[in-house]
């Protein structure tokens, strides 16, 4: 299995992502968004750096569940209520991703959403990985 990130010289350079991954392997592992809830069931966090943590973490824990670690990674899709408070927090979420995720960026997208599921979460994280 391998991932392949390819960032054209003709785009802005990315910063956080990649602009196209291809991939080959033998499994996909489709993750379903994920937000801020704990164990029980309960919205965690007050800021928006402490959710993206938190709904980081799931989908890493769900992405273990398959078999996966961050590095197989080839899709994130993240849907933010505040896409300028994203911006605005935007360094403190590189950090944090880097921390628990690496720096194999997936191509990603950020959407701005009107409201998730849990009227508390801020925001929500889903994914492709592709497993040997």
């Amino acid at each position: 299995m391998s991932l392949h990130r390819l960032n054209p010289a003709e785009l802005s350079a990315p910063s956080g992502f990649s602009h196209a991954v291809t991939a080959t392997g033998s499994r996909l592992v489709f993750l379903a968004g994920q937000t801020a809830l704990d164990g029980a069931g309960h919205v965690v966090g007050e800021s928006l750096p402490e959710q993206f943590e938190a709904a980081l973490a799931n989908l890493l824990a769900a992405l273990a569940a398959a078999g996966g670690a961050p590095h197989d990674l080839a899709r994130v899709t993240v849907y933010a209520t505040d896409v300028a408070d994203y911006r605005a927090h935007a360094p403190e979420l590189g950090r944090i991703w880097r921390r628990l995720a690496g720096r194999d960026y997936p191509a990603m997208a950020v959407i701005g959403v009107v409201r998730l599921w849990d009227e508390q979460a801020m925001v929500e994280l889903d994914g492709t990985a592709v497993l040997p």
